[in-house]
């Protein structure tokens, strides 16, 4: 194990395609045959709550016939072993990463955000306000913190800011490491990610199926399925 240092991790999409959890197919602009514009923006969601609703609770019934895989474990390895700060910060909306720490408890210095969003939560259209909600939601799903609101999908839509971006930008100006595992790198903020860290100093490590057009900005990039790369590289920082 390295000396005490600090560590940011991005993962992807393709950090949980292994685990059977649907990615967007860029070849045909499909996502769960419909197209984002349809199902994920503010816009869609006042045009046609009813569709909206239905996609996300298919996405959140899907969830418990899926897995956390080996990458995810293996960063949940790492993350209770890691002997400095440890961010994870995922843009995906499934629970994979909080059952696979949840099964291995991460040391006091870890801490994991979910910048899009989360399928098993939902807020309130009014106050912002966000709860546990692990089933259907309604169309006009009554919001228990005003008695004006309805409760939506807790999802960062297409035009939304993502979560704790002050908090994810302070941990890259001061992170040694920096590691992005099955993002495309093409959708900002998070595509910026790499640049911040360089900034800091960091040593940045790209892990993906294939090589992403930010390759580049990286000084290693690791290409193979996530589930054996993963286990592989965080095998080597802990020796």
């Amino acid at each position: 194990m390295p000396d005490r240092r600090n560590l940011v991790i991005l993962t992807g999409a393709g950090i949980s395609a292994e685990s059977g959890v649907p990615t967007f197919r860029a070849d045909d602009g499909l996502w769960m045959g419909h197209r984002i514009e349809d199902v994920a923006t503010p816009e869609a969601f006042a045009r046609d709550p009813a569709l909206v609703q239905d996609f996300y609770n298919k996405r959140r019934r899907h969830l418990p016939t899926v897995h956390p895989n080996a990458a995810h474990h293996a960063l949940a390895d790492l993350a209770a072993r890691w002997q400095g700060d440890f961010l994870l910060v995922t843009q995906n909306v499934d629970d994979l990463h909080d059952r696979a720490h949840a099964a291995t408890p991460p040391a006091p210095g870890f801490e994991l955000i979910h910048m899009h969003g989360e399928l098993l939560k939902a807020s309130c259209t009014r106050t912002g306000r966000v709860c546990d909600w692990p089933g259907d939601l309604a169309v006009d799903e009554a919001s228990p913190h005003h008695p004006q609101g309805r409760l939506r999908p807790h999802i960062v839509w297409f035009g939304e800011m993502p979560l704790q971006m002050d908090r994810i930008e302070a941990a890259l100006a001061r992170c040694d490491l920096f590691v992005s595992i099955g993002t495309s790198g093409a959708v900002y903020p998070a595509a910026g990610f790499v640049e911040l860290a360089r900034f800091a100093g960091a040593r940045t490590v790209e892990i993906n199926l294939e090589p992403t057009a930010g390759r580049r900005r990286f000084d290693e990039g690791l290409c193979g399925p996530a589930t054996e790369i993963v286990p592989a590289f965080v095998e080597s920082l802990q020796t």
